[in-house]
């Protein structure tokens, strides 16, 4: 699912503080996760597919110049 909204991940920041299983998500209804593992890579997920939409069209570029000089 791409489009999370912050307060979807506050309620899952708020589940995983507390133990809890089961998510109520405002715009999603409930749902119950298999473990706490599971809730927190959905977590990364989420604030990776945030982050990458308040910042569109930004990536990360590497750029490698080697130069060298003389000879034997």
């Amino acid at each position: 699912m791409a489009g999370y909204t912050q307060k979807q991940i506050d309620s899952l920041k708020q589940a995983i503080g507390s133990g809890a299983l089961t998510v109520d998500y405002p715009e999603r209804g409930r749902i119950t996760y298999r473990s706490l593992s599971e809730m927190r890579q959905i977590l990364v997920d989420m604030e990776r597919d945030v982050a990458s939409a308040t910042r569109p069209g930004r990536t990360r570029t590497r750029r490698i110049v080697m130069t060298s000089s003389g000879g034997y």
